[in-house]
């Protein structure tokens, strides 16, 4: 987590100039190295455009629950607006933002612009997290995922500021995995943890992601541990808008 903070006065300035960006990291399949999907990442920027981390807006947005759904779902517009369109589609919801409207069911705005989205299909990750009230939360936004037949996946599994859900990680289709795990490869204990969460996916019939990966040696690593797909800044094809 980064421990950088926004002022108010700041955070209002970017609101209003609405100085949003989005990449799309590529996810690939291990086997035929082909892209099966993008993840789109929100970028912020300042009065200067130099760029603002995401977790220091959404920090400060907690405290606003309308201002952090309109900036999550001025977000997901330009996501939506801009992603690849042969492929599958992962976009970030967090759970406050999700529910500050009051409503999970049809009337609810993410849940409206999902199904309303006809250009590629869409994966909702949800963020793990060591809150028991998130963990809540995701059950419920997956169950109304899940009845509208939309795909979900839990982010940062093994992440050491993390606690997993297994009821979560049951409703799922993705199960991404932290980029903690390429950093902790020699931990012989935690990678006992770790495949045996990867045998548990596959037995369920889910995949995997592993995020991180920076170097071959990355990718070998991957393999050894038989994960189905890989993310992470050695794949260059990004693109990178800016509102």
């Amino acid at each position: 987590m980064n421990n950088k903070q926004i002022s108010p006065l700041s955070l209002i300035e970017l609101i209003e100039s609405q100085r949003y960006g989005v990449e799309y990291q590529p996810i690939v399949d291990l086997k035929s190295k082909d892209i099966m999907a993008y993840e789109c990442l929100a970028r912020f920027a300042d009065k200067d455009n130099n760029n603002i981390p995401p977790d220091v807006i959404y920090a400060a947005l907690h405290d606003s629950p309308l201002s952090l759904f309109q900036v999550e779902y001025q977000q997901k517009l330009l996501q939506l607006d801009h992603a690849p369109t042969k492929s599958d589609i992962f976009v970030n919801l967090d759970q406050d933002s999700y529910f500050s409207t009051g409503e999970d069911n049809e009337k609810n705005p993410f849940l409206r612009l999902f199904k309303s989205f006809k250009s590629a299909n869409i994966v909702v990750e949800l963020i793990e997290n060591s809150e028991i009230n998130d963990a809540i939360k995701s059950l419920a936004m997956i169950d109304t995922l899940s009845k509208s037949n939309i795909n979900t996946a839990i982010d940062d599994v093994c992440n050491p500021l993390s606690m997993i859900s297994t009821s979560v990680i049951q409703l799922v289709d993705y199960i991404k995995l932290d980029k903690h795990v390429v950093a902790e490869k020699h931990n012989t204990d935690f990678m006992l943890l770790v495949e045996a969460l990867i045998r548990y996916a596959h037995s369920a019939g889910k995949k995997v992601i592993l995020e991180g990966i920076e170097t071959e040696a990355d990718i070998i690593f991957a393999r050894k541990i038989n994960v189905d797909y890989v993310q992470g800044f050695i794949f260059k094809k990004w693109f990178h808008y800016y509102k």
